[in-house]
C-alpha cells in the first residue's frame, strides 16, 4: 500500500512533530476564508447586482440578495476545493477586488 498524500513541509522554526499544528492552522485559515471571505464576496456581489441589474429597484435588490446566497455557497466550496489556503484566499481576494471596483465605478458614475 502506497501513501499517495504529499508530505507536509516542515518549516525550520517548527519543532519535529508539529505537522499536526500546520494542518490545523491550514484548516482554520480555510474556515476563516470561507466564513469571512465568502461573506465579503457575497455581500459585494449583492451590492453590485442590486445596482447593475436592469430591473426595478425592489426586484433588483431581491434578485441580488437571493443570488448572494448561491455565491456564498460557491465561495465556501471553492475555499475547501483549492489546493492550498493561499490559493483559497487569493481566489476570494481577486473577485472581491473586482466587485469593489465595479461598486466604486457605479457610485462614481452616479455622482457625476
Amino acid at each position: 500500500m502506497t501513501n499517495d498524500a504529499a508530505p507536509i513541509r516542515r518549516h525550520r522554526w517548527l519543532s519535529h512533530g508539529s505537522e499536526g499544528l500546520l494542518v490545523r492552522l491550514a484548516v482554520a485559515s480555510r474556515a476563516l476564508a470561507a466564513i469571512g471571505g465568502g461573506y465579503a464576496v457575497a455581500a459585494l456581489s449583492a451590492a453590485v447586482l442590486a445596482l447593475w441589474l436592469p430591473l426595478e429597484r425592489v426586484e433588483a435588490t431581491l434578485a441580488a440578495t437571493l443570488a448572494s446566497f448561491v455565491i456564498h455557497v460557491c465561495a465556501v466550496m471553492w475555499v475547501f476545493a483549492a489546493r492550498s489556503a493561499w490559493r483559497a484566499w487569493l481566489g476570494l481576494a481577486v473577485p472581491a477586488a473586482l466587485l469593489g471596483v465595479l461598486l466604486l465605478a457605479r457610485q462614481a458614475g452616479s455622482q457625476a
